[in-house]
């Protein structure tokens, strides 16, 4: 009867104004930020639904966290997790959103869907920067399509008909895809990175029917990076730069006493300022990475390329926090030297006449030295507050939680049975 159903030309309000059953799709999102996404769209996917999928029933949306969502990055064990969810709360359709990379052969993966079992999962760093909220309202809108009603050609015909009768009502709702074989609208991202639609004919690959891929390598590739770094929330680790800061500042500050700053920031021409940032920047954001073990081991993922990604992911999210770090410490340095340096001791002590440049100059050489100080003093931090920036860290938080909770449900089985 469903696949009847699926297959019977939409009945707009006017035929039929009271819907026939309520259809449930269940949310499952990864803790944090994949969490706090869905949370944003999930009072409004009901009539979206209602408007742009089926009218001839209403839909109910749950949200359900789920820690292994983002623990695992194998899109069976993913699909099967979320198959077991759906199965458990009488849900019809459940859309997984994770933060890790779905990397396939050489392409990035932005979302599947089995309309079999009725589950899709999206990768929400592969979605992009931002923004976030209306791309995975899209993809979802779209996702759930496809697994209602079903992913061949003839059916994206029929979709695509439907598309363009209600294009109005798409565009009062915000929505900007309007193709039934896109995942999204086409926005600045969309144009520069294509998403290609696939549907897989490799056996292995049975519970997937469809497929979102990066038309492009390299461009994927870059987008993906730039979503896994805004997951990994750069600003989070900022306030644990606050006692560096303090040790950077108070260690650039008693350099200043010392004339020999002074002579320097007069000498140098403008590569060696760079030079100098460029070298300091990097030794703490090493210093970071060895001192408390940010660095992600191959033998975890048992995937090179996944590793890579991991890695250069902790290294620019920490070159984001660090280059904040720097620009909070310039303008401190800039602060002291207009209000303590006097122009007319600062060129006696160079030996020639200095304009309004001279300041900024000898702030921006006191705080690439006093950076140098900073790398030394961020052994202060504790490793979780700077470790829970970075994806392997989390994902095995996510991993001893699930194990816990699959240790809870066995202990309660046991007496369960023993009773």
């Amino acid at each position: 009867m469903e696949q009847e159903a699926r297959g019977r030309p939409r009945k707009s309000a006017r035929q039929q104004d009271i819907p026939s059953s309520t259809l449930r799709l269940g949310l499952v999102p990864a803790p944090e930020l994949p969490e706090r996404t869905a949370n944003l769209i999930v009072d409004e996917l009901p009539e979206l639904l209602a408007r742009h999928t089926d009218d001839r029933h209403q839909w109910r949306v749950d949200c359900l966290t789920d820690p292994l969502i983002g623990a695992d990055d194998s899109t069976a064990d993913v699909i099967e997790q979320g198959e077991n969810i759906k199965r458990a709360n009488g849900w019809d359709y459940a859309v997984c959103i994770t933060d890790l990379p779905l990397l396939r052969g050489d392409r990035m993966a932005l979302a599947e869907a089995s309309e079999n079992l009725g589950v899709a999962i999206i990768s929400l760093p592969a979605l992009g920067i931002s923004p976030l909220r209306q791309r995975l309202r899209e993809a979802i809108l779209h996702l759930v399509n496809e697994m209602h009603h079903g992913s061949d050609r003839h059916d994206r015909e029929r979709q695509q008909q439907h598309m363009e009768d209600g294009r109005e009502a798409r565009e009062q709702s915000g929505l900007r895809n309007s193709n039934a074989r896109e995942l999204m609208g086409s926005r600045l991202f969309e144009r520069l990175v294509p998403i290609k639609r696939v549907t897989p004919a490799d056996d292995s690959e049975k519970n997937v029917d469809v497929r979102f891929v990066s038309a492009t390598k390299w461009p994927g590739y870059a987008k993906l990076l730039g979503g896994m770094v805004r997951a990994n929330r750069p600003w989070t680790i900022l306030p644990a730069f606050r006692r560096i800061v303090a040790v950077a500042f108070a260690t650039g500050a008693y350099g200043l006493i010392f004339p020999t700053l002074w002579k320097l920031s007069a000498a140098y021409e403008l590569y060696r300022f760079v030079a100098l940032m460029i070298a300091a920047i990097v030794a703490m954001i090493v210093w970071l990475i060895l001192d408390h073990g940010l660095w992600e081991p191959q033998h975890y993922t048992h995937n090179a390329r996944l590793t890579r990604f991991y890695n250069l992911t902790t290294v620019m999210t920490l070159l984001a926090g660090v280059a904040c770090y720097y620009v909070i410490l310039f303008a401190l340095f800039l602060v002291a030297v207009v209000l303590f340096v006097p122009a007319s001791l600062l060129e006696s002590t160079v030996g020639r006449s200095v304009g309004w440049l001279a300041f900024p100059a000898l702030a921006w050489l006191a705080t690439s030295v006093a950076t140098v100080a900073g790398a030394l003093g961020s052994s202060l931090e504790s490793d979780e507050t700077i470790r829970g920036a970075t994806y392997g860290y989390r994902q095995q938080l996510r991993q001893r939680k699930v194990k816990e909770r699959q240790q809870r449900d066995r202990q309660q089985e046991d007496r369960d049975s023993s009773t």
